[in-house]
């Protein structure tokens, strides 16, 4: 009986390559094809029906492998059931455990996994972590996937939907996110209980009906020349960065970590790249004559890369530096980001600069898209006259007794 059933040796699997099918015996075949592939083949008659079924690639599997799993396919056999069918129960039960065990950690966890190397930076993934783990894990942490429900997530989001709108907010948007990745990976399956519209939109109040707009803290504008006064006797590098924060209208992060090879103090331009912008755009910023001024006395003393650096010269300054500043100044009361809303102010209600040119020196992106492309050019020139006024205004440029497009400075 072994004669009948081991026919083939493991040297002759090794060395065979004419195309064909092998028998070692009791319904086991070595397949081997034209391109020189091998694999183990089961067949057995069931029922007065033919059946065949593959029990791996050789050599992978080897001669003595095939051998105990067509002896495992023949008991089963004996016992009137399919093989085939009998392993695709198996490997669908298996398929169930695996996605039972899943829980909404685990796929949240490797949602971020996966997903981290395409956010803008490190402290994107930290945060996802972090509002998950506060807010979601206790919930539905250790649950599988497939049994959240809209009544956890509602007990996650619904404690903090009014007093803390924007985090619960997040806290949603990512849940839902994450159990949109578990349905791609079959680990969940119907409708995603954290969709807003058509949805949760039903059982909560909108946003904008409670949560409450927080304005940065802006110091009005007619205060910004007494301001600026008291700045300029700062002999700080934080001083040096919110002075260019005020007089070009920038975002700190765009100041702070700006670099002397961005800048052409000949031409007055400060050429911000695209991966430093909010719009993810360069965008070209005209210098008025205080800025090169200070820009070029303050070169005289730092010969690093960044214009602005921290206590380790080959960092920027901290964005804390600059709120440090004005604690310092006894104006904790401001935010810097606040100087970008004295100089909306100013251009709206003193000068008559029309809104878009304001808009384009603020770097905002716009939407409409129809607006968009009549806004291809930069205005550069006219954002000059722009920021020329506004420095005349801060009481750091003369101006004369020049008009502002219709209005007098």
């Amino acid at each position: 009986m072994r004669k009948a059933l081991h026919r083939l040796t493991a040297v002759g699997v090794a060395k065979v390559r004419t195309p064909g099918m092998l028998h070692d015996g009791g319904g086991l075949y070595l397949q081997v094809t034209s391109a020189g592939a091998k694999s183990w083949i089961y067949r057995f008659m069931l029922k007065g029906r033919a059946r065949e079924m593959g029990l791996g690639s050789f050599p992978a599997v080897s001669l003595g492998d095939a051998r105990s799993r067509a002896t495992e396919c023949r008991s089963v056999k004996a016992q009137g059931r399919d093989p085939v069918e009998d392993r695709a129960s198996l490997q669908s039960q298996r398929l169930l455990a695996q996605v039972q065990s899943m829980t909404f950690q685990d796929c949240a966890k490797a949602y971020i996994g996966a997903h981290k190397a395409g956010w803008r930076n490190a402290k994107h993934a930290e945060q996802w972590t972090s509002t998950l783990a506060t807010y979601a894990y206790p919930v539905m942490g250790n649950l599988p996937v497939q049994s959240v429900d809209v009544g956890m997530v509602m007990k996650v989001v619904e404690p903090i939907w009014n007093a803390k709108t924007e985090t619960a907010s997040r806290v949603r948007g990512r849940i839902e996110a994450v159990l949109d990745w578990a349905s791609a990976r079959k680990y969940r399956s119907g409708d995603n209980p954290a969709r807003w519209k058509g949805h949760l939109d039903s059982l909560l109040p909108a946003r904008s009906r409670v949560q409450k707009v927080e304005h940065f803290s802006a110091l009005p504008y007619g205060e910004i020349a007494d301001f600026m006064k008291t700045l300029r006797t700062k002999e700080v590098t934080a001083a040096r960065a919110l002075e260019l924060v005020i007089l070009t209208a920038c975002r700190t992060s765009e100041a702070i970590k700006a670099q002397w090879s961005e800048l052409d103090l000949d031409k007055a331009i400060w050429t911000i790249p695209s991966g430093r912008m909010k719009s993810k755009r360069e965008h070209r910023v005209p210098l008025s004559q205080p800025v090169v001024e200070m820009l070029r006395d303050f070169r005289g003393s730092n010969e690093g890369d960044f214009v602005f650096p921290g206590a380790k010269r080959a960092k920027p300054l901290s964005n804390m530096a600059l709120l440090k500043l004005l604690e310092r100044m006894g104006r904790a009361d401001l935010t810097v980001h606040g100087f970008r809303s004295t100089f909306r102010d100013w251009a709206a209600e003193l000068t008559g600069f029309p809104s878009d040119v304001v808009e384009m020196a603020l770097a905002h992106v716009v939407s409409d898209k129809v607006e968009a492309a009549y806004r291809r050019a930069d205005m550069f020139e006219k954002r000059r006259a722009l920021m020329d006024a506004w420095a005349g205004y801060c009481g750091t440029f003369p101006t004369g007794n020049v008009v502002l497009y219709g209005k007098r400075a």
